[in-house]
């Protein structure tokens, strides 16, 4: 994994220098596969629209360097400690939407997001026993819904 997550680290800092970026990502293996911290004076620019750049580029990873990894392997970028924040923004989203589900009895359907923020609230309520949690939708119109489990 060592050598694929250094591949990864080289590539997106190659992109960094000729889009002319002050940025540099430092490889890191992890127990999920490969963390790229990217440190520099351009960070916010990874930031902007929600990440949208910093989640475009660990998808290119990903597309580029993924049959090298294992299994259940990802490349992961983060910047600043964003994807850490939205994680826990996501679980305390999740907790609400549980609430309000079973205060309403009816399904509360999140907008449109990210496959991988999709999954962190799928994982969230995956230990509620009354509640399940759907993917719907198509592309990036794609969002998840919450619901009460129906009776046998």
């Amino acid at each position: 994994m060592t050598e694929t997550c250094n591949k990864a680290g080289e590539l997106l800092n190659s992109v960094f220098e000729g889009a002319g970026f002050d940025l540099k990502a430092t490889p890191e293996s992890s127990e999920s596969g490969c963390f790229l911290d990217i440190t520099g004076r351009d960070t916010s620019l990874l930031l902007n629209e929600g990440g949208e750049l910093l989640d475009a580029l660990q998808h290119l990873l990903n597309q580029a360097l993924g049959r090298t990894l294992e299994k259940d392997e990802r490349i992961v970028c983060d910047v600043e400690g964003f994807r850490a924040g939205r994680e826990a923004e996501l679980r305390a989203m999740a907790v609400h939407a549980a609430q309000r589900v079973r205060t309403t009895s009816t399904p509360f359907d999140f907008g449109p997001m990210q496959a991988s923020e999709r999954r962190i609230i799928h994982v969230s309520l995956a230990s509620e026993g009354d509640l399940q949690t759907e993917s719907i939708g198509e592309g990036n119109a794609r969002r998840l819904r919450v619901s009460l489990k129906s009776s046998p």
